[in-house]
C-alpha cells in the first residue's frame, strides 16, 4: 500500500497539471479512494484529447445581428393631389357696415385640413427658389405645423436637415382658398429672436399680370427679430411693379403694444378695389391707395383674388442670420384666421 505521503504527493501533482494524461498503477484496493479523487479533479479539467492537448475547444462565437431601426412614424399632416379651389369675391368693407364670415379656420380638429392648407417643405428648390429667394437658411417639414389645444402651432428648431441647421413650417390655402377683397384677420403670437422671421401675407392665386412681383403680394404682417434688435415691431408691405428684379415696395410699421412675443394680437387687413388698410388690435395704423404693375392699368394687380401664407422663416436677407443667443425650439401660435365680406 502506498503511504499517505506518497498519496498527498500524486494529488498535488495531478492538481498543478490539471488535466495532463496519467497512466494508472496497479494499486491494491486501499487506494482506491485515491484514485477517485483523481478522476474528479481531472474531469473537472476537462481531461485531455488524443492530441494530448488538455485545454477544451472554445465554443463558436455567437454572432447577434440587432433588430432592424423601427420606421418613421407616418406624418400627421399631409397633402392631396385634388383639392377643391373656393373664390370668394367679396363685397368691400364700409366703416361700420355689417361683415359676413365667409372662411376661416378655428383650428380646433385633430390634425390640419389638407382641403385648406397646402404644406410646404424643403428650401425652394422644386419652384428655382433656393432659400425661398431671400436666403432663408430653414428646410420646410410637413410636421412642424401641428394643432395643440386648439390652435395652429408652427414650431422653428435648430436641427439638421439635408444640410441645413434649421427647420420650420410654411403653409398655404392655394389652389384650396382665395379671396378678393373684404377683410382678413388672425389673432397670433409671435416668436422671438435674432434670425426669426414670422409672417402672415397673400399671394395671388395666378400670375394674371407675371410672375413674383408684376402680380402682386400683400404681407398683412411680418416681423423680424422680435424682442432684440427688432423691439416689438410689425411690418405691412406691397409687393408690386414689374418681374424681379423690377419690382418695388411700400408699407409702414407699427410698434404693438405689450408684447408681440408673450401675448396674442389680432393682425388684420381691409382691402378695397383702390385702398388696402392695416391694423393690429382694431387700430388702423397704414394705409395705401396707389400701387402699379407694368402690364395693366390700376388697380392691378391688387384686384384678383389671393391665397393666404403662414409661415416663420430663419434667417434671410431682412432678419440675418439666427446668433449663439437665439434660443429654440420656438413657436407661432394661431388661435383663427378668419375671412369676411362685406355688406351686399
Amino acid at each position: 500500500m502506498w503511504g499517505a505521503g506518497n498519496q498527498r504527493r500524486l494529488i498535488r501533482a495531478a492538481v498543478s497539471r490539471c488535466g495532463r494524461a496519467m497512466s494508472r498503477p496497479s494499486l491494491p484496493a486501499s487506494g482506491f479512494a485515491v484514485w477517485l479523487l483523481l478522476g474528479i479533479i481531472l474531469s473537472g479539467c476537462g481531461g485531455s484529447d488524443s492530441s494530448g492537448n488538455t485545454e477544451s475547444p472554445s465554443p463558436p462565437p455567437v454572432t447577434v445581428t440587432p433588430p432592424p431601426p423601427p420606421p418613421p412614424p407616418d406624418p400627421i399632416n399631409v397633402n392631396i393631389d385634388n383639392p377643391t379651389l373656393t373664390v370668394e369675391l367679396n363685397e368691400p368693407i364700409t366703416s361700420g357696415g355689417t361683415m359676413t364670415l365667409v372662411w376661416s379656420d378655428e383650428f380646433d380638429g385633430e390634425r390640419l385640413d389638407p382641403q385648406r392648407w397646402f404644406f410646404e417643405t424643403g428650401d425652394g428648390g422644386q419652384y428655382s427658389l433656393v432659400g425661398w429667394g431671400n436666403d432663408e437658411l430653414q428646410w420646410y417639414l410637413t410636421d412642424s405645423a401641428l394643432i395643440e389645444n386648439g390652435r395652429l402651432v408652427i414650431t422653428a428648431r435648430r436641427e439638421s436637415q439635408n444640410g441645413y441647421d434649421y427647420t420650420s413650417a410654411r403653409l398655404h390655402t392655394r389652389s384650396r382658398f382665395a379671396f378678393r377683397y373684404g377683410r382678413i384677420e388672425a389673432r397670433i403670437r409671435l416668436p422671438g429672436g435674432q434670425g426669426l422671421w414670422p409672417a402672415f401675407w397673400l399671394l395671388p392665386q395666378e400670375d394674371t399680370y407675371g410672375t413674383w412681383a408684376a402680380s402682386g403680394e400683400i404681407d398683412i404682417m411680418e416681423a423680424i427679430n422680435l424682442g432684440v434688435t427688432g423691439g416689438n415691431t410689425v411690418f405691412g408691405t406691397l409687393h408690386y411693379g414689374g418681374e424681379s428684379p423690377d419690382n418695388v415696395f411700400s408699407g409702414n410699421e407699427y410698434v404693438v403694444p405689450g408684447s408681440a412675443t408673450d401675448e396674442f394680437h389680432l393682425y388684420a387687413l381691409e382691402w378695397d378695389p383702390t385702398e388696402i388698410r392695416w391694423y393690429v388690435d382694431d387700430v388702423l395704423y397704414a394705409m395705401q391707395n396707389f400701387w402699379h404693375t407694368a402690364s395693366a392699368d390700376y388697380p392691378a394687380p391688387f384686384d384678383q383674388p389671393f391665397h393666404i401664407l403662414l409661415n416663420v422663416a430663419v434667417g434671410g436677407r431682412f432678419p440675418g442670420a439666427p446668433s449663439p443667443a437665439t434660443v429654440f425650439p420656438v413657436t407661432m401660435e394661431v388661435d383663427y384666421v378668419r375671412v369676411y365680406s362685406g355688406a351686399n
